[in-house]
């Protein structure tokens, strides 16, 4: 068995954490995932998320976006802490579910350190992506579902929600410079990528994303028809 990484990305406030959840929930009932693992294509399912999908990675978490005091955290020592959480998730978490045959949910990969560390706080492109080469040993994403907002729209969804970590807390202006890094990213990687409308309702937007990684299962793992035939469509939430 070989698994599958599928990455949700998008600038704050976009519910890329909420839709994986609901996506995690729809795989462990859903008759897709039942024929894999009855094929013994697919182990199961697991959702984790960068940073904090370690031990290591949830203390480093804390440290990148809860501080504890007024020090500042300087654009090249955040992007090596991210490089490390990064480095341990693949060692410890997601290579190790590869191998095993997982589908594997994650929030956040790559693409957000290029995002926020090369367009949001103006670092070299190139050094990121060396970093995350270093990091990911070669790991890539099998698919990226980049939840597209518009940047006022989602600031305006966390601060509803009270209180704001230090990502959330920058200017309009570094978010405005984040969402162009995700929108570039989608263009170069549209192989993998897929573009999900954020502003649609929760339903809509899970039901879409349902679909999509129906096709992508069915591209990934084919079935004899007379398994695949029997799998239902979406289902409403």
């Amino acid at each position: 068995m070989q698994g599958k990484l599928i990455v949700f990305e998008g600038i704050e406030g976009c519910g890329k954490t909420t839709q994986l959840q609901l996506l995690f929930d729809w795989l462990q009932s859903s008759a897709e995932l039942r024929s894999l693992q009855a094929s013994q294509l697919v182990a199961g399912v697991v959702k984790t998320r960068q940073p904090g999908g370690t031990y290591l990675g949830a203390q480093l978490r804390q440290i990148l976006l809860q501080p504890q005091d007024s020090e500042q955290i300087q654009p090249t020592a955040e992007l090596l802490l991210y490089a490390a959480d990064r480095a341990q998730h693949i060692d410890e978490m997601i290579r190790p579910c590869l191998a095993a045959g997982y589908l594997i949910l994650c929030d956040r990969f790559t693409a957000s350190t290029l995002a926020y560390q090369g367009y949001g706080r103006g670092l070299s492109l190139s050094l990121i992506e060396q970093l995350n080469q270093i990091a990911t040993g070669g790991v890539k994403s099998d698919l990226t579902l980049w939840l597209k907002l518009d940047v006022a729209v989602g600031l305006d969804r966390t601060r509803q929600r009270g209180l704001t970590d230090r990502m959330e807390q920058a200017d309009l202006s570094f978010h405005r410079r984040v969402q162009q890094g995700f929108e570039d990213l989608a263009q170069s990687n549209a192989h993998t990528t897929q573009v999900i409308e954020a502003k649609d309702s929760q339903t809509a937007i899970a039901q879409h994303i349902q679909s999509i990684l129906q096709a992508k299962l069915s591209q990934w793992y084919p079935l004899p028809s007379s398994l695949s035939s029997a799998n239902p469509k979406p289902s409403n939430f």
